[in-house]
């Protein structure tokens, strides 16, 4: 028998994560790369998966135990793996797969302990407020922070997901019945002042009850764990935030000219330049020379960043992700093209950390490579500015002679009029359309 030790792997720059539910239990069998628990900090949540195949022979955790990166979580008996595998019986009823609740951070894959056989459905109540829920009320991070927005006590709402889980359905059910009439407990009214100061309580009638299947038929699919993620965080932003959105074009014909050239130079590399490599490295020019769109609003203070995180948008197959080009000010154009590669297909098979998604100071959103004109994009809190960019087309411009073609790219640029103003913002678009038109100004 050999038994190795499966320790928590490095999971960023988080210390005393919780252990909000356990995957499997001893005498699983477990393989390399499945999910064994999740745990949750106050940004993220993210299952722990096993380095190892084998069979589970006891587990250091329970629910509830505060973790950082070293601590013990299971002894595995790596030995009894191929046994345990062949030995396996067929199941004996068809499963549906458990869904997960939060941003994927590490290769996932389903454990045969999460998964439940299908039941009918039960009509659940939507709080018990006479009944607390013992121990850690089961959600993820951003039904929490939705919860504690409106003022919602998690201790009081029953959950209707897997294993108990409190979804946003169920803390709107929650506040739809304290609206009503129906329910009115003092841990709402003790928090109510909480919840005005951040954002609740701004009047809006409850959201409309519909039965679909009356129109016609009808397909439900759940959200992906992505959507839920940042569905809370986007409606936040767009109601709390004060935004702004400025259209422009910039002429990147001979920029995208030196792209082309370089990529052929360079084609034995294996490093392709992409024009938003080039776009990051102009927006750090223009964030040093407009600093408050590099900065984030504290209370009554600014927060000006001496650093220059930028983010940009991973289209993947879950869903929008945001991955971090750290100290972008510091790289070179190829440097920041191969990160970009890294990030993106780390985005793409769901293997990106909660530490490369945090931390920029300016967002990047482009539609590029699928086509339309301008858009406006949603600040991501606690970012005041997001850059939006469209697919870049051949136009005539007068040059004061005469109509030449020229690559125009269309620039959205939306920023939070709290702490930018409308001159500000235009100085800032023509400021970045003038370096991507003649990139020497980098150099400047």
């Amino acid at each position: 028998m050999a038994v190795i030790e499966i320790k928590v792997p490095d999971i960023g720059d988080f210390k005393d994560v919780t252990v909000i539910e356990v995957l499997v239990k001893p005498g699983d069998a477990v393989k390399a790369e499945q999910s064994l628990i999740t745990v949750e900090s106050d940004k993220a949540s993210m299952e722990i998966p096993s380095s190892h195949a084998g069979v589970l022979k006891e587990l250091k955790v329970k629910l509830g135990d505060k973790l950082n990166i070293g601590d013990l979580l299971a002894l595995l008996d790596v030995a009894g793996a191929t046994a345990a595998v062949t030995a396996a019986p067929a199941a004996a009823a068809p499963v549906t797969a458990a869904p997960a609740a939060a941003v994927p951070t590490a290769p996932v894959a389903v454990p045969a302990a999460a998964a439940v056989a299908a039941a009918p459905a039960v009509a659940v109540p939507a709080h018990a407020p006479a009944t607390l829920t013992p121990g850690l009320p089961h959600a993820s991070p951003s039904v929490r922070k939705f919860a504690r927005e409106l003022g919602v006590p998690l201790a009081e709402v029953k959950g209707t997901g897997l294993k108990g889980r409190i979804t946003d359905k169920d803390i709107q059910s929650f506040t739809q019945g304290v609206m009503s009439g129906a329910v009115k407990t003092q841990a709402i009214a003790a928090q109510a002042p909480a919840a005005s100061a951040s954002g609740a309580g701004l009047g809006l009638i409850p959201w409309p009850v519909v039965d679909f299947t009356k129109f016609g038929p009808v397909e439900r699919k759940d959200l992906s764990r992505i959507k839920k993620i940042s569905g809370a965080n986007l409606l936040r932003n767009a109601i709390m935030i004060p935004a702004v959105t400025n259209h422009d074009d910039a002429d990147i014909t001979d920029l995208e000219a030196f792209r082309v050239s370089t990529n052929k130079e360079n084609e034995k590399s294996g490093i392709k330049v992409t024009m938003l490599a080039f776009l990051i490295k102009a927006c750090v020019a223009a964030l040093k020379k407009f600093p408050e769109f590099n900065a984030s609003i504290d209370g009554d203070q600014l927060v000006y960043k001496q650093y220059v995180h930028i983010g940009f948008a991973a289209d993947t197959p879950n869903g929008l992700m945001v991955p971090v080009i750290r100290d972008a000010d510091k790289k070179g154009i190829f440097q920041i093209s191969q990160e970009m590669g890294e990030l993106a297909k780390k985005a793409r098979e769901g293997k990106l950390s909660p530490a490369e998604m945090t931390g920029a100071g300016f967002t990047i959103s482009s539609l590029g490579g699928i086509g339309g004109r301008y858009f406006t994009p949603i600040i991501n809190a606690p970012e005041v500015a997001i850059l939006g960019v469209c697919k870049s087309s051949m136009e005539p411009v007068w040059d004061g002679k005469a109509f030449v073609p020229r690559l125009m790219l269309p620039l959205s640029l939306t920023w939070d009029h709290r702490v930018i103003d409308g001159a500000g913002a235009a100085r800032f678009n023509v400021y970045l359309g003038q370096i991507l038109a003649d990139f020497r100004r980098v150099l400047l």
